[in-house]
């Protein structure tokens, strides 16, 4: 039961519920598209009459388009509806250690245009980059973009658009979402890149996620973040600083340090990073240069032995972090997403034993599952950011 906060709350008023019901059409075309007007009035009880204005009124900002007509249950053929899908409504930032990519978006999430560039450790000439992207992608959108969402590999807190330290880079309190905002003339929406990610596994994800009131998202690249939903919302504690498991200790002598430093954080034992280590350590031959994370994959699943041990080593200790915030949270699912997703069938038997020995008798587990939003996870992400706003703005907290 959550407690009013009479900070916040608003007294409910008839354009609430009018609000709300437009949210729960809106959805309901989302997920189940291509909906008619009826079969939405009889799964939502609202009347016929109340879902053809709302649709109507969605039609009008250009939200929902009509696509055809259903089969004819005895009368005549329904129309069928689904969102719009013609011309771009967001634009996507996604600020990794080695890439930053720029994308727009249509309302269902699929990519119309990307530009990518190497990032910058200088923020300003990063973002400069960005700018002049989204300028451009702005201009050949005819002002159809509703907003930018862009995701960091750090601590990031979303309430003031600020990048408080983003380690790779080094980067302090960098007013981020001013900067481009400033600039570019929309609002613009940031956040961690692993709450990002749990965020498009909200709205985005598999049903056994997206249907999900509490799962923990492990967002495993270059570091190991994870993003946290609680009730069917983000979890970000103060200044956006929950979700830092990266630096949970689970041993000593990592084969990388961490971000921080630290040679005895998760990160530290089970990143790409980590793994390309134990990798080169296994092959032992200092001629060659490491391979990349999705080169390691390719030949582990091609039955490198080396790279199959090196991953397996991975999915050991990703587990041992995975049994601690199965205790202590205790959430319905636990998603694994990043490169090593792709090696599932390699990882998953070492993961799910390790995990089983791991928690105590009595606790109950979680299911373990591989995202299956594809390679671009900090990109939908961070899109994420702005077309969930879309959906859930009648909702928000």
């Amino acid at each position: 039961m959550r407690r009013l906060d009479l900070r916040t709350a608003q007294a409910a008023r008839l354009n609430t519920i009018r609000d709300i019901n437009r949210q729960i059409v809106l959805n309901y075309v989302r997920e189940r598209e291509p909906i008619s007007r009826a079969e939405i009035a009889r799964e939502t009880h609202l009347q016929r009459s109340s879902v053809s204005a709302i649709v109507e009124d969605l039609k009008a900002e250009g939200l929902v388009e009509e696509v055809g007509e259903g089969e004819s249950t005895g009368g005549r053929r329904p129309t069928l509806l689904r969102l719009r899908s013609k011309g771009p409504i967001a634009i996507g930032v996604a600020i990794n250690p080695t890439n930053t990519t720029v994308a727009s978006s249509d309302l269902a999430g699929r990519l119309i245009e990307r530009q990518e560039f190497s990032t910058d450790i200088d923020p300003h000439r990063t973002l400069d980059k960005v700018i002049a992207i989204v300028r451009s992608m702005c201009a050949g959108a005819n002002g159809s973009i509703e907003g930018v969402g862009v995701s960091l590999p750090g601590l990031v807190d979303p309430s003031t658009g600020t990048a408080i330290y983003i380690p790779y880079f080094e980067w302090r309190d960098l007013p981020v979402a001013q900067e481009i905002s400033s600039a570019v003339g929309l609002p613009v929406a940031i956040d961690n890149d692993a709450n990002a990610v749990a965020l498009a596994e909200l709205w985005f994800g598999r049903p056994e996620v997206c249907n999900a009131r509490d799962f923990i998202l492990v967002l495993v690249a270059e570091g190991v973040g994870t993003g946290i939903i609680f009730d069917g919302q983000i979890y970000r504690g103060q200044r956006g600083a929950a979700g830092e498991f990266g630096h949970m200790v689970i041993g000593t002598h990592a084969p990388v340090p961490c971000s921080c430093g630290s040679h005895d954080c998760w990160e530290a034992f089970s990143s790409e990073r980590a793994t390309i280590a134990r990798y080169m350590r296994l092959s032992r031959d200092t001629n060659v240069p490491p391979p990349t994370f999705t080169e390691l994959v390719d030949r582990g699943l091609r039955g490198d032995p080396n790279a199959r041990s090196a991953l397996i080593e991975m999915g050991l200790c990703l587990s041992v972090g995975i049994s601690n915030l199965i205790v202590g949270f205790s959430p319905e699912a636990v998603i694994i997403g990043g490169e090593v997703a792709r090696a599932w069938s390699l990882v998953e038997d070492q993961m799910r034993q390790t995990i089983e020995q791991g928690i105590r008798r009595g606790v109950p587990s979680a299911r373990i599952l591989p995202s299956t939003l594809g390679g671009d996870l900090t990109l939908t992400g961070a899109l994420s950011l702005v077309l969930a706003r879309k959906f859930a703005a009648a909702f928000a907290a």
